[in-house]
Order: structure tokens, then sequence, then C-alpha cells
């Protein structure tokens, strides 16, 4: 991947963020990554991201919030996958869980057992042992807590 060569001042470097960050949320790190792939020095950077902070184009618990929001929703994750990629991204745990209230227990729940409903009825497996296994393992890969995997495949499967 090429990067542009082209050296900004603070104010067009600005501006090319406040447009990264206008066009969806990103994290601190998301744009510290930016701003070193176009070769900003750290005191630039630092006044950058500050500037962003403050004019509320970046904000980490926003971003969290809609991070959550849509790996739920549109990707059908669970909790503790949600929650490694948002350490990846370098978010701190106090956000993280504000980031996760956004999920409605009841919204969870459902969600859990919809995904397995769909993915019992596509699983051809007759030994119900293994049946169960294949489930749990699809349900603990889309990142869903062990305890409520187990309890869900155990209440479909008999």
């Amino acid at each position: 991947m090429k990067h542009d060569q082209k050296s900004y001042t603070v104010d067009e470097a600005l501006q090319k963020l406040m447009h990264y960050c206008a066009y969806r949320d990103r994290s601190q790190k998301e744009v510290e990554n930016k701003l070193d792939e176009m070769r900003m020095i750290p005191e630039a950077k630092e006044k950058i991201i500050i500037s962003l902070m403050q004019e509320n184009f970046l904000n980490e618990e926003r971003f969290a919030r809609s991070f959550v929001r849509g790996k739920f929703r549109i990707k059908k994750w669970g909790r503790v996958k949600i929650t490694q990629e948002l350490k990846k991204k370098e978010i701190s745990s106090p956000i993280i869980k504000l980031g996760l209230s956004e999920i409605k227990e009841s919204d969870y729940i459902k969600t859990l057992y919809e995904l397995a409903e769909k993915k019992e009825e596509k699983t051809t497996e007759p030994n119900s042992f293994k049946k169960k296994k294949k489930l749990a393992d699809h349900l603990l890969r889309k990142g869903y807590e062990s305890s409520l995997v187990f309890d869900c495949v155990n209440e479909i499967i008999e």
C-alpha cells in the first residue's frame, strides 16, 4: 500500500481528519494511525487530537457506543467478541462498559436464541451430543458468554 508522500500543515491535517471522523465515528487509535500515515510529528499529532476532541469530532464514548450497536445489530456479535475488538482498538474498560450498555438484555438473549435456532435448523448432525457441540461452538465464536450459550443450547436441543 503506497502512502501519499504529500506533507501537510497542521491545519490541512486537521481538516483532513475532521472529514475522516465526520464520515463515521473513529477511535483515537485509528486517528493516531492516520496521522502516522500522514507522517505528522508527535507535537502536531497531539495538537490535532486535542482539537478533534474539543470540537467533538473525536469522542471515544460515542465511538464505543456506535461500534457496539453496529456489531450487535448487524453482525449479531456477542459481548465477548465486541469487548475483544474494542480492546484491540485500545478503548479503555470503563468506556467499553458504557458502550455495552447500548445492548438491552432482552434483545441480547432474543438474538442469541434466534442465532441458535437458525444454526440448529441448518445442522444435519444426527448425534445430539455432536449437534450441541457444533451449535455451542458457533455461538461462542460469535462472542456470546459460555454460561448463556450452554443454557441456550441445552434448551434448544433436548
